[in-house]
């Protein structure tokens, strides 16, 4: 298990009586640098949405868990936020709840020239996601995904 992984796991544990105790579930945690910065992001959610308030009283109930546990030696730059409209299925649960919603895909590499698909999420497996558009599927594997995210209709 690599160091990001361990924070964000770490993370998640000191999360979830959190989010239990705010009306909220864990969508995703995510630890990283950019530029300069080391960002730990928390994405919480809720039926309906979450609320700037809501966000408020987790990013403070985590930060004085994160505080008192202190396992990231370096400095980092705390968020919480929702996961948003068009966000990121990476997760079992996430393409769980997503499935009879229209979906975008994208591709390490093309396929018929293509790096992005959109359709239906019709279902999925340890190794495959179908997609499907009136009468027509296509099928990937999971290992040539590079991202799935929800799509946003205007």
């Amino acid at each position: 298990m690599s160091v990001r992984e361990t924070y964000e796991d770490r993370t998640e544990e000191l999360l979830r009586p959190i989010a239990l105790a705010n009306g909220v579930e864990i969508y995703d945690v995510e630890y990283g640098k950019e530029g300069a910065d080391y960002y730990l992001r928390a994405y919480i959610d809720k039926e309906g949405g979450v609320t700037i308030e809501d966000c408020e009283k987790v990013s403070r109930a985590l930060s004085d868990a994160l505080d008192e546990a202190d396992f990231i030696p370096d400095a980092y730059i705390l968020e919480v936020s929702s996961p948003g409209l068009g966000r990121a299925l990476k997760k079992d649960k996430h393409l769980e709840k997503s499935v009879g919603q229209k979906v975008e895909v994208k591709l390490y590499k093309p396929v018929d020239r293509q790096k992005e698909f959109s359709g239906v999420l019709l279902r999925f497996d340890e190794t495959h996601l179908t997609i499907g558009e009136g009468d027509a599927e296509r099928t990937f594997e999971r290992s040539d995904i590079a991202l799935v995210r929800l799509a946003l209709d205007f």
